[in-house]
Parts: C-alpha cells; structure tokens; sequence
C-alpha cells in the first residue's frame, strides 16, 4: 500500500493474502484455512492444514511483477511451521550520469524469505513469531535486513469473535544501500473480526500504525494538513466478507489512508478494495483489486492446495 512517501523495504509493505488485500489492505484477525494470512499475523498459522503448499501472482506498479510460494507443515497438535519467499522484479531501467549521458539499462530486484512459527496456547489462544531476511538490488547497489514479526489472536467459536494484536518489523539494515541505514517499517496493529449473529457477514475493522502518531508521518496528496480526526481514520482499515455459500465469499474493503493518499485525482473509489475466494476440496482459489498508486491498481492471485 501507499504509505507516506516511504521507499525502502515497500516489499514489506505490500499485502501477500488476496483476503487481506480485498478488506483494505490490512488485516490480522480473519480465522480461516488460508496459509496467505499468517503472513499477516503469524499466530493464524495455526489455522491452517497440514502439508499446505500455496502459490501467489501480483501485479504491481508500472511493469512491477510478484511470485510467491509457501510451504506450511503441522507438528504435533499445537505447532505449525511455514517456510515462504516472495521476489519483486520491478523491470529495467534507463541509467543517466548528472550531465544526462546514457549509460545503459540496469534492473532492480527486491526479494523477503520468512520462517513462520505458531503454537496453539490454549483452546482459544495462539501465538506466533516471523523471522524475515530482505535483500534488494538496484544497479549496482544492494542492502540486506532482518527482520521479525510478533502476533497473538484469540478466537471464540462460540460467538464467532476474533481480537489480534501484531507487531510487524521489528529490526534493522545489516548492510545498506549506501552509508546511511534506513529503519525498518515497524506497524503496530490490532484487529477484530466478528461474524454477524443473523447474516453470512464477517465485519472487519483493523488498527494499522499504532506507533505513529505525529503529523509528518503522513502525507495529503492537496498538501492540506489533517484535524485529529483526520490522522485517527488514517489508522482504521474496514472490510467484510459476504459468504455466499459454503464455498465461495467476495470481499470489500476500504483503507482511509490509501485513500487520502491517492485523492489527488479526484477519485471517489480511492481507498475501496474486493476481493473473492472460491474453496473446492483441496484446493482455495482467491483473487483481489486495489489500487496501490495514483498511476496504477493491482490485482492478487493466491493459489493454495493441502496435500
């Protein structure tokens, strides 16, 4: 997601669940069968089946692609592990000296490996950590970070209610791009699903950026200044999920951020996302849209099989 006119580490930043990228972006508390979302929080790997293997497509910025893969494994009745990686190509481009002489093409390549674990506390309580290698390379230059992600959720079946809380990268740059080091982008988060008591409808609502509270955190895209109620609804992201059937749901999500970020064009649709899941068997299809940039949207394929 846009977030502030932050460029390092935005790998980090953008969403690998197609169920998280349809409720705007941002969410930690969904409990289902979905490998994708403990990269979110990784105490919902708990949720997920044993020998799961997934796959992931994302469209991205100007010619920017994403892959993913991950692997998840059940050990004993109360710990789940999972092994992912995620690459970033974000094209080629046209190289200048100051004096504007070409001097070639060169590519720019982003790249995140992960090591999730989780372990069921009790009937109602999980938690989990991730532990994350970054590398990026740009012409000729590279950077490497670690990083950690720390969640807990807790779920009660009985009134279909769930509360997460996440803090996501936490550590630093082992080696950087130049001689300045660049912080990590940490994001404390809380979440709450909760499931309609009359109507096939999840409602969604997640906290993001809880450890960033200061006015030049963020950015307007009309140079205007935000009231306190303006710098509070860029900490909330909604959605719900519309479960049509047994197998199939669509979501809609929307992301006051995003969308105050991307206003300058004028348009009423910025911030909102949807998304769709289909389940048969084994096998969970899902597909999400959002807009990402002023100049571009995205669409995220995720494709999971159980072995």
């Amino acid at each position: 997601m846009a977030q502030s006119g932050e460029n390092a580490f935005n790998i980090l930043r953008m969403p690998y669940s197609y169920r998280a990228a349809g409720l705007g972006g941002q969410n930690i508390s969904i409990i289902e069968d979905d490998i994708t979302m403990s990269m979110h929080n990784p105490a919902l790997l708990a949720n997920v089946s044993d020998n799961t293997i997934n796959l992931t497509y994302m469209t991205y910025m100007s010619d920017s692609k994403v892959a993913g893969a991950m692997f998840g494994k059940a050990f004993g009745e109360r710990s789940t592990a999972a092994l992912s990686a995620r690459y970033i190509d974000h094209g080629d481009f046209d190289g200048y000296t100051e004096d504007n002489i070409f001097t070639g093409t060169f590519s720019a390549k982003d790249m995140e490996i992960g090591l999730l674990y989780s372990y069921l506390l009790s009937e109602r309580w999980s938690g989990g950590v991730t532990a994350k290698f970054i590398y990026s390379k740009y012409e000729s230059m590279s950077s490497m970070a670690l990083g950690v992600d720390l969640g807990i959720n807790y779920y009660n079946p009985d009134s279909e209610l769930s509360l997460s809380f996440a803090i996501k990268n936490l550590g630093g740059q082992v080696k950087a791009f130049e001689e300045k080091h660049e912080k990590m982008p940490l994001d404390i988060q809380a979440g709450i699903t909760k499931r309609l008591s009359h109507a096939p409808i999840l409602l969604s609502a997640t906290l993001v950026n809880l450890n960033r509270w200061s006015k030049d955190d963020f950015y307007n895209a009309d140079g205007s200044e935000d009231g306190f109620g303006e710098l509070l609804l860029k900490h909330i992201v909604v959605g719900a999920d519309f479960l049509l059937g047994k197998n199939f749901h669509a979501s809609l999500g929307y992301n006051f951020l995003t969308g105050k970020e991307l206003s300058v064009d004028g348009s009423k649709w910025d911030g909102f996302t949807a998304g769709a899941g289909l389940h048969i068997n084994k096998v969970k299809f899902g597909v999400s849209y959002s807009k990402l940039h002023v100049s571009s949207s995205s669409f995220l394929f995720n494709l999971s099989y159980s072995l």
